[in-house]
């Protein structure tokens, strides 16, 4: 089976073609390139580029397209074809690196543009501005992809935004995970209580408490970095992580919290569109080669360091000061408002400047008042135990890598590292931070009800092993109704969220599913039943039962819940449900709707045990939100387990978008007989 990327070129010909002194027919002997990319690499990037190498031949032009997808870049451009280029387009919604472009015309768009757009940018790409940085990323906003990436249409700013949020986050993952587990370890083997809290008579655990603290230390500094480097590239690199550690650091700024995750967001946003502002000055010739390597980072980091420890720190300081003071007030009010208070500001910032303030207003009431430590200790587990209990509740909400979160999640929520939430806080601080607050304040106030003791100053399941709890079933019972309650609360506004997002005014009453019928596993049984499969590209994936010539739904969160019930009749769906709520989510980063009456939405899940295709069409239409307008009258649903990413199915499904983009076969699709073996047939074209 051929590449999807190796015949950008126009009718089957090497996107190549025409380089030496062949123009394809027209074009004034002018030679193009393009690059397509999307954040994971199946259907708009492949899409894009079929439509650009055809507009290409339709202006006479001679094009050769890279595709960067899920399967790796293909048909790449080789530094001959860049020399030779007279412009180069790259539609992409995921950083590409342009050093190899530097002082050829470039026309950076985002995917979408690419699809739908393709002859205006061939024409626009001869007028482009001539790339000459050192390799700073390109990449629109729009137009998210299949199994992930930003949401939002033609290269609005907030795809943009999400992508740089979800890079820090995927990078900062591991730290906190490592160093939470390495202390959660030390903790547990090596720990014992003293007033002045957890302390290891063996130096070889307190080695291995103090390399997790490393790690824990480095995650705020690699979250701002990374969201930084994402939009300025690597000079904001330096500058996002000395940002970063500025803020997790209170004492360069005379506060005695650090200002947490959330002022490492706020760092690396301001050093990434810093770096692109600075990158924007007019310098002489003399000065651009050094103006990556030294200029740009030593100004944006002194720039953002100062401002941070001037301006930024000194409003938190006093934040932390008065919520002190503020918190001594309410001391000898009701346990329960006390246990709320404390709770929610445990809750709120996970090891920022107000989950500091209640940790150490507890901790210094240790010996006089142990309830307030204890108030604060049963709050302190709860964030991180509620979100891996939700990502084991709605496992189809959660992508594999949060699901895998979720895990390390748990065991560091027994050992009181409420850091452990940070990631998921730091994806959706909307939700998550909200449900953790509240399971928090539950907790707190349980804990302040029952007069629950803590006599060091931590908190979590594992100071009650260690024996240093006053009233053990209560501070288990507090903790336990603040997981369940944070747990839902996240479960519930995800849900919500999603539903909001997709239904836009349709009605959410229950859509037709069809019935899941127990029947063989796909390929199994096949002669039996009858159903032809749709030939070499789409074999197994795909057959007559999971193809319905017209779907009874008018609606596209309808439509979703009836396409999930058709997968179902091919045995591989284990969880209708699960791949429901999974495919909405996905819709909640961006329409699937990709235009030209087409729209695919799908899921990667645990909720499908192999990949599969289900194909429909709607005579009406069913509005999906495509940039173009159009309402999906083709409509795709593909599933494929979290385990599957990078299997052949993926060049497979790359194939199917590339041939969406022929007119002459969607009109096939949409006069075939209805019958699901008529269009079974026309389906077997794609290969």
């Amino acid at each position: 089976m051929a590449s999807p990327a190796s015949a950008t070129g126009p009718a089957g010909k090497s996107g190549g073609e025409g380089r030496d002194g062949q123009d394809g027919g027209g074009g004034q002997g002018r030679r193009l390139l393009a690059v397509t990319a999307c954040p994971t690499g199946i259907a708009h990037t492949y899409m894009a580029a079929e439509k650009l190498a055809q507009a290409a031949q339709e202006l006479g032009y001679a094009m050769k397209v890279e595709t960067q997808g899920s399967i790796g870049a293909e048909n790449v451009l080789s530094d001959r074809e860049v020399a030779e280029a007279d412009g180069i387009i790259v539609a992409a919604d995921k950083d590409v690196d342009l050093s190899r472009f530097a002082g050829k015309r470039v026309l950076s768009v985002a995917v979408a543009e690419g699809i739908h757009h393709p002859e205006r940018l061939i024409r626009d790409v001869l007028d482009a501005p001539v790339h000459r940085g050192s390799g700073a990323g390109a990449g629109g906003g729009g137009g998210a992809d299949l199994f992930g990436g930003a949401g939002g249409a033609g290269g609005k700013e907030r795809g943009s935004v999400y992508k740089a949020l979800m890079n820090g986050v995927s990078y900062m993952i591991p730290f906190v995970v490592v160093g939470g587990l390495l202390i959660a370890v030390s903790l547990a083997l090596g720990g014992r209580t003293t007033p002045q809290g957890i302390v290891f008579d063996s130096s070889f655990w307190q080695s291995v408490n103090d390399i997790g603290v490393i790690g824990f230390t480095l995650m705020i500094p690699v979250l701002s970095g990374y969201i930084a480097y994402a939009i300025g590239d690597r000079p904001a690199l330096v500058p996002g992580m000395v940002g970063g550690w500025v803020a997790s650091h209170g004492e360069l700024y005379d506060s005695k919290a650090g200002a947490g995750f959330i002022g490492a967001i706020a760092t690396g946003f301001l050093a990434g569109y810093l770096v692109l502002w600075i990158k924007k000055v007019r310098v002489p010739d003399f000065v651009r080669p050094i103006m990556p390597v030294i200029v740009i980072p030593v100004v944006a980091t002194t720039s953002l360091g100062l401002f941070f420890v001037y301006v930024i720190g000194r409003p938190i300081a006093w934040v932390f000061e008065h919520l002190t003071s503020w918190l001594g007030g309410l001391t000898g009010t009701s346990a329960a408002l006390l246990g709320v208070v404390l709770g929610l500001m445990i809750s709120f910032d996970m090891g920022g400047p107000v989950n500091k303030t209640a940790f150490l207003f507890g901790a210094g009431l240790v010996s006089k008042n142990p309830e307030i430590m204890g108030m604060c200790a049963a709050a302190i587990p709860v964030p991180p135990l509620g979100q891996g209990l939700a990502t084991l509740l709605r496992r189809g909400l959660f992508s594999a890598q949060e699901r895998e979160t979720g895990l390390a999640a748990l065991f560091m929520g027994c050992f009181g590292i409420t850091e452990g939430a940070i990631p998921f806080a730091a994806a959706r601080p909307a939700r998550v931070i909200p449900a953790n607050m509240a399971g928090g304040a539950v907790a707190g106030a349980v804990a302040g009800l029952a007069a629950v003791q803590d006599n060091v100053p931590h908190g979590g399941p594992v100071v009650a092993a260690l024996g240093a709890v006053g009233g053990v079933p209560m501070f288990f019972v507090a903790i336990a109704i603040g997981t369940v309650v944070t747990a839902l609360t996240t479960v519930t506004l995800m849900t919500v969220g999603t539903a909001g997002r997709v239904g836009k005014g349709a009605s959410v009453a229950p859509a037709p599913v069809v019935p899941s019928p127990v029947v063989p596993a796909p390929g199994a049984g096949e002669a039996a039943t009858g159903s032809a499969s749709a030939g070499s590209a789409l074999s197994g994936h795909l057959t007559a039962r999971t193809v319905r010539p017209q779907l009874a739904s008018r609606e596209k969160d309808a439509a979703i819940r009836e396409m999930a019930g058709l997968l179902a009749a091919s045995g591989a769906v284990t969880d209708v449900d699960g791949l429901v709520a999974a495919a909405l989510a996905r819709e909640e980063l961006g329409t699937t709707g990709l235009g030209e009456e087409i729209a695919i939405p799908h899921a990667k899940t645990d909720a499908v045990s192999a990949p599969v295709v289900g194909f429909a069409r709607s005579d009406e239409g069913i509005e999906w939100g495509a940039l173009d307008g159009t309402r999906a009258r083709l409509i795709f649903m593909i599933a494929v387990p979290s385990a599957a990413a990078g299997d052949e199915h993926l060049r497979i499904l790359a194939m199917l978008s590339r041939k969406l983009m022929d007119p002459e076969f969607r009109e096939r699709l949409l006069s075939a007989e209805s019958e699901a073996d008529a269009l079974v047939d026309v389906l077997r074209e794609v290969q």
